[in-house]
C-alpha cells in the first residue's frame, strides 16, 4: 500500500478497522493495548521496574492508535510516531500533543542514530514489499540504543481467523502476511543479537476467561497474532 492509499484511509480508520474486527467480538483498542501492554512487561523485565521513561519509536503509527496505551505504562515517555501517511499524521497530531510526529519517507528513519530506547511496529511489516523488510529493519537498528529493544507485531498467516480477518479489510488489500520464523530470521538479518518469537491472541471474546492461560502459550504457533522481540 502506498501513501495515497494510507491518505484515503486515514479519516475513517478505525471505523474500518473496527468492521473488520468483528470476528474476534474485541475492539481496535483491545488489540492496540494488548500489544503495549506486552512491550511495557518485556521492556521492565529487562530493564528493571525503575526504567519508566524510555524514549520510544512508534514506526507506522497511522493516527496514534498506540499512544494512549503507550501512555498507560509510561507516562513520561519520550515519543516519536513516524508514518508514510501526512493525512494520518494530521489527525495524530491534532489528537496527541505530546508526541513528535514526522513524515517517514518509506526509506529512511528521520532520526539520528542510538536516537530510541525502544522501538515497536503494531501490524505494519504486512502492507510493506517484503524486500524492503531488512533494510527498513537495519533502519530501526540503526536508530536504538545499544540494548535497545524492538518489537515487531503482525497477524499470523497460519491462523484461519487472522487471515479471514485481513481479507475482508478494506485497507489490507495489497497485504502479504509474514510467518513468525520468516521475521525473526529478517530481523536477526538486520543486525539484531538476539531475538524471541511470542505468539499471542488464542482465545476470542466469547473464550475471553480462557485469556489468563495465554502466558504459557505463547510458544504454540497457532495464537492469531506474534510478535519478534528482539535486541541491538
Amino acid at each position: 500500500m502506498d501513501r495515497a492509499e494510507f491518505d484515503k484511509f486515514a479519516d475513517e480508520y478505525r471505523a474500518l478497522h473496527a468492521r473488520h474486527l468483528v470476528i474476534s467480538g474485541e475492539s481496535p483498542e483491545y488489540f492496540a493495548e494488548y500489544k503495549m501492554s506486552d512491550l511495557a512487561a518485556e521492556y521492565r523485565m529487562r530493564k528493571g521496574a525503575a526504567a519508566a521513561s524510555p524514549s520510544v519509536l512508534d514506526f507506522g503509527a497511522g493516527i496514534g492508535t498506540s499512544i494512549p496505551f503507550l501512555r498507560k505504562h509510561f507516562p513520561d515517555c519520550a515519543l516519536t510516531c513516524i508514518d508514510v501517511s501526512i493525512r494520518s499524521l494530521e489527525i495524530g497530531a491534532n489528537r496527541f500533543r505530546d508526541a513528535a510526529f514526522l513524515l517517514f519517507d518509506g526509506k529512511t528513519v528521520p532520526c539520528a542514530e542510538e536516537s530510541f530506547d525502544m522501538a515497536y511496529a503494531a501490524c505494519v511489516f504486512h502492507h510493506i514489499d517484503h524486500a524492503e523488510h531488512v533494510p527498513l529493519l537495519r533502519e530501526l537498528c540503526r536508530v536504538l540504543v545499544t540494548g535497545g529493544l524492538l518489537a515487531v507485531f503482525e497477524h499470523n498467516p497460519f491462523n484461519p481467523l487472522s487471515v479471514k480477518a485481513v481479507r475482508g479489510c478494506p485497507f489490507d488489500d495489497n497485504a502479504r502476511l509474514i510467518a513468525a520464523r520468516s521475521m525473526y530470521e529478517r530481523i536477526r538479518e538486520a543486525g539484531f543479537r538476539s531475538a524471541d518469537i511470542r505468539y499471542r491472541m488464542f482465545f476470542p471474546h466469547l473464550l475471553r476467561a480462557f485469556r489468563p492461560l495465554e502466558r504459557w502459550m505463547t510458544w504454540l504457533p497457532v495464537g492469531a497474532q506474534y510478535y519478534v522481540l528482539a535486541t541491538k
